[in-house]
This record gives structure tokens, C-alpha cells and sequence, in this order.
């Protein structure tokens, strides 16, 4: 039997993919975490699925429920909020997997970063104003950053930065930032993305804490900090330019 990690997507139940979904819809056992997991998504599990809420379960416990439900014959669906690769824990619960001799798989799903972005209608790699994105978090009453990693380090690359599990920290964000990004550059905040509660909140660093304080979004949100979020008037993208030479990228139908 194997355990599946599955990107469980950003809030919407419908953004699960459709081999998530088909995983889930036959697992016997699932584990979620009820804060983040819509229940329309966890309709999807088959009558009698085993339902295990991990809010408030330890690494241990969770690993253990895999391992009992492993070892009784079950295939497992670990639903992960948003997508894996991403702020899940899968590298930890993975290697005791690993040790317990248990096989899994990893199913990607949608991230909260692209729900985000969609949900404020703009794309985080702009031609001429942005091509590189850092995913990142702040420190606050979590595991240290690693060495080079700090805020303030990755502010000097004036990137697009995307921000998870930072949200009540965002004033100490923008203070961090304003030194490198200035207090105009734009920012943004969604909270809930793709959920019929979802929040956005749109303005700069000089503004954007006070627009958080306001609307009280405390959690599941990310922040956007970058000169994308307002590019305008810059020039279209290579890649669908008359200019460019098509032929070289043609394959040789004779195969040589």
C-alpha cells in the first residue's frame, strides 16, 4: 500500500487535480488539516474513509497514523494544502516514511503563490520588470533561516518576493524592505485565495501593514512585494514576436 502527498491546492475544492482527486476519491484512510482542507474536497473520500484531522497532531502521530494504516492494508491520501513542494513537511514525514520502510508518492497540486497571483490578476515574471520570484517566509516562532537567507538578505536582489506564513508580521516586513524596495514599490496580500472568503488588499509598503490591521487578516495568507504587481507599458514578451526566427525550433520531419 502507498502513502500519497497530495497538493491539496490553495482553498477552492475544485483546484485539486484531477489525479489528486482520483487518488482521494478511493483512499480508505486521509489525513488533512482542518483549518486548511474544504470540506466539499474531503466529500470526495468514499464512504467508511478513515478522516484524521492532524490540526493538532504531533509529527509522531502523524507518521504513526500512516504507518498503522500502511501496515492494515490501506492506501493513504496526506493531503497537503496548497502544493508540496512548498511549506508542507513532506521532507520530514517522507524520510521517517523511508525509514519505516514505507512506500509513497508525491502529487502536485496548485500553490497558493499562483492562486495569489490570479486572484490579483497579474502574472510575478514581467518582461523587462521582473524575472525572478523568491518564495520565502519571515522567522518569527518557527525554525531559524538559514545562514544568507534572512529578509533583508534577499531584499538586496530587489526580486518578486512571495511571502508565506508571514502575514502577522507584515509590518516588520515592510520595514525590512522599504531600505531596498523603496516605500512606494507595490504590495499586496490575499488571504483565502481561490475561497469565497477570500480577501485582497492592494498598495505599497507604506501602506500595506496598516490594510492588513485593518481587515484583520491574521492567517492563510501570502504577501506580494515587487514592481510587477504595477507594471504597466512594458514591452511584449520575445517569445511571440514577429522577430523572432520560428524555423530554428522546427523539428527535421526526415529525422537527421
Amino acid at each position: 500500500m502507498t502513502v500519497y502527498f497530495i497538493g491539496a491546492g490553495p482553498g477552492a475544492a475544485d483546484l485539486i487535480t484531477v489525479r489528486g482527486q482520483r487518488i482521494l476519491a478511493r483512499a480508505r484512510v486521509c489525513l488533512y488539516a482542518g483549518s486548511l482542507v474544504p470540506a466539499d474536497l474531503l466529500a470526495t473520500c468514499p464512504p467508511g474513509t478513515r478522516l484524521v484531522d492532524t490540526a493538532d497532531l504531533t509529527l509522531d502521530a502523524i507518521v504513526t497514523a500512516m504507518t498503522d494504516a500502511h501496515a492494515e492494508g490501506h492506501d493513504v491520501a496526506r493531503l497537503c494544502s496548497g502544493d508540496p513542494a512548498v511549506f508542507s513537511a513532506v521532507a520530514e514525514q517522507a524520510r521517517r516514511l523511508d525509514a519505516a520502510g514505507v512506500p509513497y508518492e508525491i502529487v502536485p497540486g496548485v500553490p497558493s503563490y499562483a492562486a495569489a497571483a490570479a486572484a490579483l490578476r497579474r502574472e510575478l515574471t514581467v518582461p523587462t520588470v521582473g524575472q525572478t520570484v523568491i518564495l520565502t517566509r519571515a522567522q518569527a516562532r518557527s525554525t531559524p533561516m538559514p545562514a544568507g537567507e534572512d529578509l533583508a538578505e534577499l531584499g538586496r536582489s530587489r526580486a518578486t518576493l512571495v511571502l508565506h506564513l508571514a502575514v502577522a508580521r507584515t509590518r516588520q516586513i515592510a520595514e525590512t524592505l522599504v531600505p531596498h524596495y523603496g516605500v512606494d514599490c507595490p504590495a499586496a496580500v490575499v488571504a483565502n485565495a481561490s475561497r469565497p472568503d477570500e480577501i485582497v488588499l492592494r498598495g505599497t509598503l507604506g501602506d500595506i501593514a496598516d490594510q492588513v490591521a485593518a481587515a484583520g487578516v491574521r492567517r492563510t495568507a501570502v504577501i506580494v512585494v515587487g514592481a510587477v504587481l504595477a507594471a504597466e507599458g512594458f514591452p511584449d514578451s520575445y517569445l511571440y514576436s514577429p522577430a523572432r526566427d520560428r524555423r530554428a525550433k522546427r523539428p527535421d520531419p526526415t529525422g537527421d
